[in-house]
């Protein structure tokens, strides 16, 4: 008959979870060695980014803005900063999702009137739009293709605010007019369906 050895089973289990708690402490020190080797994440400015494929002459609204946190290092110069006021600000080209948006995207500060508002909208004749210069008063004409038809008047003398670029043969150009908000409406509703044109009035400042 096999005597058993309480005292000796107890030795063995010991020296076993000593082992394994050796085990443990060793690769818990291994990890906090490393730790405390690697370095601190780098700290992280808060600026402003589009938050969706933006236009030339648009308007950056709340929904269009999104926060982003850069490296110090990363941020480009002129970058803005949460919290910046972009009212009447006017992109002066396309601005890609994501992008961090600089002073240098924006065309130089507008004014509106107070109750006024700065509404960017597309002309099909370029060539129009290279008469024009920043201050100047247009009335807005909303055109069909039917002869029969005459062109509407949807404003007039309005006020540009903003010229943005780039202008092309295929695709216009932007106007950036200050205007009223049932203005704005009537212009959305007739670029659906017809062709805005301009014409020059005299200065009425």
């Amino acid at each position: 008959m096999r005597i058993r050895f309480p005292l000796r089973d107890l030795m063995r289990a010991a020296r076993w979870h000593r082992r394994l708690l050796a085990g443990v402490a060793a690769a818990a020190a291994v990890y906090f060695g490393l730790a405390a080797l690697s370095p601190p994440p780098p700290p992280t400015v808060a600026v402003l980014a589009a938050a969706r494929d933006l236009a030339g002459g648009a308007v950056p609204a709340g929904s269009d803005l999104r926060t982003l946190d850069l490296p110090t290092g990363a941020v480009p110069d002129g970058a803005l900063r949460p919290g910046t006021d972009l009212t009447a600000r006017v992109l002066s080209g396309p601005v890609r999702s994501g992008e961090p948006l600089t002073d240098a995207r924006f065309l130089a500060p507008v004014s509106v009137p107070a109750g006024s508002l700065a509404y960017p909208f597309r002309i099909a004749d370029a060539d129009i739009s290279a008469l024009l210069r920043v201050g100047d008063h247009i009335n807005l004409y909303a055109a069909t293709s039917t002869p029969a038809e005459s062109a509407n008047l949807l404003a007039r003398a309005v006020r540009v605010v903003a010229l943005p670029s780039p202008r092309t043969t295929t695709t216009g150009a932007l106007i950036v007019v200050a205007t009223s908000p049932d203005v704005a409406t009537r212009l959305a509703q007739a670029t659906a369906n017809s062709r805005i044109t301009v014409a020059l009035t005299p200065d009425t400042s």
